[in-house]
């Protein structure tokens, strides 16, 4: 399986609801997105996550090059700041266990 971890910070009011506007339709996408195991969301500290279980690393980048995923990634810069983690999992991971993973290895995106 394939995690993915992400975290991102809006950068202002106008923005936080840009984000939301872009980031619903990507959620319900990404739920449906063949090869989707888990897909959640959380805040934690004022960072908007979410976590992603794949079955493989293609079946998150299929999902990654899709239409509605396209479209938030275009507005990211304007939007917020963040980081990404991904990385092979035997099991879906709890929330601790992805963002100690993300904590320790994100990348500034």
């Amino acid at each position: 399986m394939y995690v993915s971890v992400t975290g991102l910070q809006t950068k202002g009011i106008a923005s936080w609801l840009r984000f939301w506007a872009l980031a619903i339709p990507s959620f319900r996408a990404a739920k449906k997105a063949k090869g989707a195991r888990f897909v959640d969301t959380k805040t934690r500290q004022g960072t908007h996550h979410t976590l992603t279980v794949w079955d493989s690393e293609a079946d998150m980048k299929a999902y990654r090059k899709s239409p509605v995923h396209l479209k938030s990634m275009r507005a990211f810069a304007q939007i917020a700041t963040g980081k990404v983690h991904g990385y092979e999992a035997e099991q879906i991971p709890t929330w601790d266990e992805a963002l100690a993973e993300y904590d320790t290895h994100g990348r500034v995106v």
